[in-house]
C-alpha cells in the first residue's frame, strides 16, 4: 500500500492550496462524531422532510431527470408514512429532461432490435434525430415549456441538478426564467437537443418557491420559508423535523463530465462566470461552504444531515484505461469514456485525465469533506443536532475496481470503517451481484454494473435506495420516528424494501438488450449526436 506522496503524484498545475494525499482521508464512523446534544423535540414540525441538493437528490438517472417519485428523499418519506412529501414531476414524450438514455436505448431496440447493422445506420439515425426532435419540441416549445404554478406551495425536495454552492445560495426561479429569455431556443434541424434544459427543471423545482410579494427564492432561502410557517390551530410554526443538505459534489463534477481540469479563479463566486471552472481550490469551496452553514443555521430545524462529497473519479464513466500505475496504487494512468477500449485509447486523440489530474481532484474533495465534518462538529458543540453522512465513505467502499478487487490499494481506514459495503440480502442474491462499472445488458440480461444507470454518474433506483437506506440509519439515531402508511408508529430498525424497489428499477428488472459489452450503443450515440458529451455538459449549471 502506497502510503507516502512523492513529487511524481503532483500535476504542475495543481494550486498549491490543494494538498495532496496518498490515501483517501479517513472517514468519520460515528455521525454524531461522539458529540452529544439535548434533543428540543416540543411540537409538531408540519415539514417532517425536507431535502436541499443536486443531482442525487432531485433522482436524476441515465441522463435524465424523470423518476423522481424514486428519488432517495421520497423514498425516505414513503418510509416515514408522511405523504404530503412535495416534489416535481418530469414526463413528456421522452420520459425525461434533458435526455433519457434508457428510453432512448429502447426505443431503438423496438426498431432495430438489439443490434444497429450497418445497413440500418442511415434509418436509426433519422429515428434518434425524430426522437430527440419530439423531446425537443415538448420542453422548448410545447407544455413543458409551460412553468408550474408561481402560486403553488413550495416542494420539499428542493435538489436542483447541476447545481453547485453558489447557485443553491443564490440562483431563483426568476434568474432561471430571465436567461431562458436571454438564450431563446430555435428548432435547430441538426443539433437536436434541449436548449436551457437546467433552467427548465429548476423552474419545477423553484417556481413556487416565493414569499406573498411574490419574491422568489433559492433553495436555503425557500427550505427557511417553510420552516418558518405556522400551524393551522395556532399560528405558531414548529419548522422542519429532518433537513438533508447534499450539495458540494458539482464544485468538482465537470473535471470528469468534460475530462478537463480548470481549477477556480477569483470569481469562483460569480454566477456569470464561474461556468469556466471545472474544479473548485479547496480555500474557494471552503468560503462558499461558510456562507451555506450560516444560512442553514437559520433554518428552523430539528435534525439536519449534512452530506459529504464523494470522489467524483469513482463514477464508471472515467474508466480507467489499461492497469495501476503501480501496485498498491488506487489510481489508473488515464482515465477516458467507457466505451474507448484499452486497445483504442490514444491520448493524443481521446479525452482523458491522468492520473495526477485524478489525485489532485480527489485530494481536493477530501478537503472539501474536512471542511464539511468540521462545520457539523463545530455545530454540535453549539448544541445543534446536525448529523454527519459519510457520502464518500459508501461510494468508495463499493469502488470494484479501486479497492474492492485490489486489496493493496485499500486505505488503512479500509478495515476500521467494515471494508467493502455489504448490499441488502435482496441485491446480493441478484445474479450478477450489482457492483459499480458501467452498466451492460444484452438479449441474455445485465452482464455487469447496476449500481450506476446508463449515464455512468448518477445511481440506478436501488443506488438510491442504498442512499435513503443509509440516511434513514442516521435518522434512527437521531430519534426520528417511521410510521406505517395508516399512521401506526414502526418499532425496530427501518428497513427498505428491495425486493420492491428492484421491481421498479427497469435496469435491473427488465435491462436493455443492447448495451452490449463494447457499449457500442452508447459510443455510436455520442459520436453521431455527441449525445452523452452534451448532455453531461448540461448537468454544470
Amino acid at each position: 500500500m502506497l502510503r507516502e506522496v512523492t513529487p511524481a503524484m503532483r500535476d504542475p498545475k495543481t494550486p498549491p492550496d490543494v494538498m495532496i494525499r496518498a490515501e483517501a482521508r479517513r472517514p468519520e464512523t460515528d455521525p454524531t462524531l461522539g458529540i452529544a446534544v439535548n434533543v428540543n423535540r416540543q411540537g409538531t414540525p408540519r415539514h417532517r422532510l425536507v431535502a436541499i441538493g443536486d443531482s442525487l437528490t432531485q433522482g436524476f438517472q441515465s441522463g435524465a431527470i424523470f423518476n423522481t417519485s424514486l428519488s432517495y428523499p421520497r423514498l425516505i418519506a414513503s418510509e416515514l408514512g408522511w405523504a404530503e412529501f412535495r416534489y416535481p414531476t418530469y414526463g413528456g414524450p421522452g420520459d425525461g429532461l434533458p435526455i433519457n438514455l434508457e428510453w432512448l436505448a429502447r426505443q431503438l431496440e423496438q426498431s432495430y432490435g438489439d443490434k444497429i447493422d450497418w445497413w440500418e445506420f442511415a434509418p436509426a439515425l433519422l429515428t434518434v434525430r425524430d426522437l430527440l426532435d419530439r423531446v425537443e419540441d415538448y420542453w422548448e416549445r410545447g407544455a413543458g415549456s409551460i412553468p408550474p404554478d408561481p402560486y403553488g406551495r413550495i416542494n420539499h425536495n428542493l435538489g436542483v441538478y447541476g447545481w453547485d454552492l453558489r447557485n443553491t445560495l443564490s440562483k431563483t426561479a426568476d434568474r432561471c426564467r430571465a436567461e431562458i429569455q436571454q438564450n431563446s431556443p430555435r428548432d435547430n434541424f441538426t443539433n437536436q437537443g434541449v436548449q436551457n434544459a437546467n433552467e427548465i427543471s429548476a423552474l419545477r423545482v423553484l417556481n413556487s418557491a416565493r414569499n406573498d410579494r411574490g419574491q422568489a427564492f433559492p433553495p436555503l432561502d425557500a427550505a427557511q420559508a417553510l420552516a418558518a410557517e405556522g400551524t393551522l390551530e395556532t399560528g405558531d410554526g414548529d419548522g422542519i423535523e429532518t433537513l438533508i443538505v447534499m450539495i458540494g459534489a458539482n464544485n468538482a463534477l465537470g473535471s470528469i463530465l468534460q475530462f478537463n481540469v480548470s481549477w477556480s479563479g477569483d470569481d469562483y463566486d460569480s454566477i456569470e462566470q464561474n461556468n469556466q471552472y471545472t474544479v473548485w481550490r479547496p480555500i474557494h469551496f471552503e468560503a462558499e461552504w461558510n456562507q451555506v452553514v450560516e444560512q442553514i443555521k437559520q433554518i428552523r430545524a430539528r435534525h439536519v444531515i449534512i452530506s459529504t462529497v464523494p470522489h467524483v473519479t469513482i463514477a464508471p464513466l472515467a474508466r480507467g484505461v489499461d492497469r495501476k500505475v503501480v501496485p498498491g496504487s488506487r489510481y489508473y494512468p488515464y482515465y477516458t469514456l467507457p466505451w474507448i477500449t484499452d486497445q483504442e485509447f490514444n491520448p493524443d486523440k481521446h479525452p482523458h485525465l491522468t492520473e495526477q489530474q485524478a489525485r489532485a481532484i480527489d485530494s481536493a474533495i477530501d478537503q472539501y469533506n474536512d471542511c464539511i465534518a468540521n462545520s457539523v462538529r463545530q455545530a454540535r458543540q453549539e448544541g445543534r443536532d446536525w448529523y454527519l453522512f459519510e457520502l464518500v465513505s459508501l461510494l468508495d467502499r463499493v469502488a470494484l475496481r479501486r479497492y474492492v478487487l485490489d486489496p493493496t490499494a485499500r486505505p488503512s481506514w479500509w478495515d476500521e470503517v467494515g471494508g467493502a459495503y455489504e448490499l441488502p440480502a435482496p441485491l446480493q442474491a441478484l445474479n450478477p451481484v450489482p457492483d459499480s462499472r458501467f452498466f451492460v445488458s444484452d438479449r441474455t440480461g445485465r452482464k455487469q454494473g447496476g449500481l450506476f444507470s446508463l449515464d455512468g454518474i448518477h445511481p440506478t433506483t436501488i443506488g438510491y435506495g442504498i442512499m435513503a437506506q443509509e440516511i434513514i440509519r442516521i435518522m434512527q439515531i437521531a430519534g426520528v420516528q417511521f410510521y406505517q402508511s395508516n399512521g401506526t408508529p414502526r418499532s425496530g430498525d427501518v428497513e427498505i424494501d428491495f425486493n420492491r424497489l428492484i421491481q421498479l428499477d427497469t435496469l435491473i428488472a427488465n435491462p436493455p438488450k443492447s448495451i452490449s459489452n463494447d457499449l457500442s450503443l452508447i459510443g455510436w450515440l455520442d459520436s453521431n449526436f455527441n449525445l452523452i458529451s452534451r448532455t453531461m455538459r448540461s448537468m454544470t449549471a
